[in-house]
């Protein structure tokens, strides 16, 4: 298949997938969390999680788990947090995986959180550091927003930081909302409310990024041919590449000819 064609297919299929988390906007979780730099560690170990923010996409109603959260209902005090840092861990992450037990069936709409470094997998691996059981979220339930743009968008459809970016051309508040580099300088200065409070912003503003998206207001530095691609080239493709298309084409073009023949004779 033609790259054309491909690339017609792939928009086709991410428009298809967010009208379908739109449709069913209450079974959608949107999720964010903040954590300690996963660069610059030489010992290997995994960063640790400050708090972690999920949201329903459709009633907006957002539940937190945050360290400075569980440290005060345990009664220590914000000097104290570090020395039981741990257990503190331990006890929000107990909180977040029970909420993904009873919400196993919807859906997860996050931005960038593939992998070990940063994402439900580093959350898992955080969790059974700490001596927990992670409850299995399938990744047919996980939706990567960050990667459902690039397919309706183009490659190149805003610069990077892409999400600092989006916020900025589409005039989304952004109070709170801190970027990487801040935040990881936030953690070693051990402003964990400050985390908590740019963690809850981020889940506002992808839930408000996915609703523009679906509505076709989302602006991007995209040109019409950066969306949709070339259709002619695409449907040239297509018609080379299929043989029962092909054979039609080639009937109707040689009845055209035909009968521009007769035409002539005609006259």
């Amino acid at each position: 298949m033609g790259q054309a064609w491909k690339k017609v297919q792939k928009h086709r299929q991410a428009k298809a997938k967010l009208s379908g988390l739109m449709s069913k906007a209450d079974q959608v979780i949107v999720i964010h969390y903040s954590c300690e730099s996963f660069y610059d560690r030489p010992d290997g170990s995994s960063p640790r999680i400050t708090s972690i923010a999920v949201r329903n996409l459709e009633s907006g109603q957002t539940t937190s788990f945050s360290i400075h959260q569980v440290a005060e209902r345990k009664g220590y005090s914000a000097s104290d947090l570090e020395q039981h840092y741990d257990q503190l861990e331990r006890l929000m992450l107990d909180e977040f995986y029970e909420y993904a037990r009873r919400h196993g069936s919807h859906t997860w709409l996050h931005w960038n959180m593939r992998d070990i470094n940063y994402g439900f997998p580093a959350i898992a691996h955080r969790y059974k550091v700490l001596q927990g059981d992670p409850e299995e979220i399938s990744e047919s339930k996980l939706v990567d927003l960050s990667r459902l743009l690039i397919s309706i968008y183009g490659v190149a459809y805003i610069q990077h930081p892409r999400l600092t970016s989006l916020v900025e051309k589409n005039s989304i508040s952004h109070r709170d909302f801190l970027d990487g580099k801040t935040e990881a300088d936030a953690f070693i200065n051990k402003q964990y409310v400050k985390l908590h409070q740019s963690t809850l912003r981020k889940v506002d503003v992808l839930a408000n990024i996915v609703e523009r998206a679906a509505d076709g207001s989302l602006k991007t530095n995209s040109s019409r041919k950066d969306i949709y691609g070339n259709y002619l080239t695409a449907f040239v493709e297509l018609i080379k590449e299929n043989p029962v298309i092909s054979s039609v084409v080639g009937v109707i073009s040689f009845v055209s000819a035909v009968v521009g023949i007769l035409a002539l004779f005609v006259k």
